[in-house]
């Protein structure tokens, strides 16, 4: 250790991909917080699937976006007071996509 480094109490997160000690022993998991799924959609894009999810629990609305390929899943969560600034956001993205000329790209 570096002189002027000092041991976490919370671990080294961020560091890994895998779950690291936490004082000995496995990070502590979130506690399970119940949701339901208001409404749900699918959406298949080349090899990607996405799931969107308006889901509810007791801290409020959210939608929650689940990116799923080759067995892996991510998730991104929205929560709902950020779905109309999240909704600007996209777009301004599609716009931008669809004004902007596309790039050649060159494979060697």
């Amino acid at each position: 250790m570096i002189s002027n480094e000092r041991p976490s109490p919370f671990g080294r997160w961020g560091y890994s991909n895998q779950k690291e000690s936490f004082h000995g022993s496995q990070m502590p998991s979130k506690p399970h917080v119940d949701e339901d799924t208001l409404k749900s959609g699918q959406l298949q894009i080349e090899r990607k699937t996405f799931v969107f999810s308006l889901k509810e629990n007791v801290r409020g609305r959210l939608l929650r976006i689940t990116e799923e390929v080759g067995g892996k899943r991510n998730s991104i969560i929205v929560p709902a007071p950020g779905l109309l600034e999240f909704k600007k956001v996209l777009e301004e993205m599609i716009k931008a996509a669809e004004s902007l000329p596309t790039k050649d790209i060159v494979l060697d």
